[in-house]
């Protein structure tokens, strides 16, 4: 809807903050107009109160998807507008414009009209002054209600909020005033501490939904720290799940750095971290740079062994490969001369020495099959290969960490296959491999592997291809099933048309996804 001078207008019914005697003086006046035949108040506006509605409550997600594009234009162009704190609407009857409370409210947001409190909101130096409504802020939130109505309420026009930053505090603005969530992931785990803050559930449950979806190997250290943080139980477990499955990503990624010492010996000490100890050693001293430099001492062996403290004893150093102990942990200068004297012993004595070091190796996670053929079988002309592709597109309900493949081997005895695997969604390639496998000539199935397990979203198909050069014959599926059970997980399969070779939902090779969940 527009104004008398053609702009883009939102607005807001505060005659729901009518005092009472504006209320009297109306209905005074509209029995004085029965009489004579004149008001001065419109008696009708703060009538509007009593209106109910049967219809259940709406929230957000269920508003959005509904609008009509045109209003959903207008309201964000009216929106950047009002990024314009001395914003005012010139129009005498703004309010007439729009059809909906929620229309209406919107145009307060962020705006100086009819504000009576301000915000001073982020640290000292780069702060940003934000206009408020009390009624508004109060309806959102019960520690606003306290803050402006409750029996400690002071009465200060100016409130400075120094723990909060301006971008994040607009988006839960945003949410009181206009009910539409706005994040974005730069914003995210600050308006979740917003929303933390002022009690505004709906708000931080949709921050959770976004750090889920958009989790990863290379966030999920720091979410982890911030999901304890925020007591956040679900978040954490599925923080977990990406840092189990993809462990050595999640170890070098940059955000592993940026962690607290308490989530660093969290992660240390996980039984289930599917990762080389080697990858864990060299990942605590990238932390241990890093906090020597947060704590401004020189990035010496010393200082690294200082800030690990006990942490150091958390990595199970005794369970390395020889190689790797011998090339990289004994050399590293942050061990003892003892320390690696006893852990050489440990490797090559009959009677072990007692250190301080776990020596028992990590469990790791339990890969899962999923095999989607009720039978196999071979025939004197298939199944043959000459580099053609093999493919079989599948889609899963729940997230999953695929691992590699279980391939079919040679029906004609012993033999080698050189395999080149590859996993893609919507045409985007997510993880590749080349390698060889040996079968022994039965109908098993022989696995190969990623370089690191491949994360997999819910409801969407991946492709999984096979490129197989080897000269003999080989054992191929049959009976496929379009739909297996796997624990809780459940696998959809489908046909693609990468697939070159004759593979299919019915039949041909790619007979098993090797996951973990």
């Amino acid at each position: 809807m527009v104004d008398a001078k053609g702009r883009n207008m939102k607005c807001l019914t505060f005659f729901l903050m009518l005092p009472e005697s504006v209320k009297s003086k109306s209905s005074k006046s509209s029995k004085k107009g029965n009489a004579s035949g004149s008001s001065k108040l419109p008696p009708v506006c703060y009538e509007i109160i009593t209106l109910r509605s049967k219809k259940k409550k709406k929230m957000a997600a269920d508003i959005f998807p509904t609008k009509k594009p045109a209003s959903t234009t207008t309201v964000q162009q009216y929106q950047q507008q009002n990024l314009n704190n001395n914003n005012t609407i010139q129009n005498c009857n703004w309010q007439g414009l729009y059809s909906t409370i929620r229309e209406r409210n919107s145009v307060m947001f962020n705006n100086e009209l009819m504000a009576d409190v301000h915000f001073v909101v982020g640290q000292p130096g780069r702060t940003q002054r934000l206009p408020g409504h009390r009624y508004v802020l109060a309806v959102g939130s019960s520690v606003f209600h306290a803050m402006f109505y409750g029996e400690l309420a002071e009465n200060k026009d100016e409130i400075h909020i120094p723990d909060v930053e301006p971008a994040a505090f607009l988006a839960m603005l945003k949410y009181i005033y206009c009910d539409e969530i706005d994040l974005s992931a730069d914003t995210v785990l600050a308006t979740l501490y917003a929303a933390k803050k002022y009690i505004v559930p709906h708000l931080a449950r949709a921050c959770v939904n976004f750090l889920e979806t958009s989790l990863s190997a290379k966030n999920a250290c720091v979410l982890l720290s911030q999901s304890c943080l925020f007591e956040e139980p679900e978040l954490t477990q599925r923080c977990w799940e990406v840092i189990d499955a993809q462990a050595e990503l999640a170890l070098r990624s940059e955000g592993f750095c940026d962690i607290d010492a308490q989530t660093l010996e969290s992660i240390l000490q996980r039984e289930t971290l599917n990762a080389k100890e080697i990858v864990v050693f060299e990942a605590a001293l990238s932390w241990a740079e890093a906090e020597c430099q947060r704590q401004e001492l020189t990035s010496s062996t010393d200082n690294k062994r200082k800030v690990l403290g006990k942490a150091m004893y958390l990595i199970r150093i005794p369970t390395m490969a020889l190689d790797d102990f011998a090339n990289g942990a004994a050399q590293s200068g942050v061990l003892t001369l003892n320390e690696t004297n006893d852990i050489f012993l440990w490797y090559t004595a009959a009677k072990k020495p007692e250190m301080q070091f776990v020596s028992q190796p990590r469990k790791g996670l339990t890969p899962q099959r999923c095999h989607r053929f009720q039978s196999c079988a071979y025939r004197s002309n298939q199944w043959r290969y000459r580099g053609r592709c093999d493919s079989i597109q599948f889609a899963v309900d729940k997230r999953v960490f695929i691992a590699g493949f279980g391939l079919y081997g040679s029906s004609c005895g012993s033999a080698e296959y050189s395999a080149k695997i590859e996993l893609k969604r919507q045409g985007v390639l997510l993880g590749q491999n080349l390698s060889k496998y040996f079968s022994d000539g039965s109908s098993n199935t022989f696995p190969v592997w990623f370089e690191y397990p491949v994360q997999i979203e819910p409801d969407t198909f991946y492709t999984a291809s096979v490129v197989l050069d080897g000269n003999e014959l080989s054992y191929f599926g049959q009976e496929g099933m379009t739909e297996v059970q796997c624990g809780k997980v459940t696998f959809q399969f489908q046909c693609s048309s990468d697939s070159t070779n004759g593979t299919g939902v019915q039949g041909g090779q790619i007979p098993e996804l090797i996951f973990y969940a």
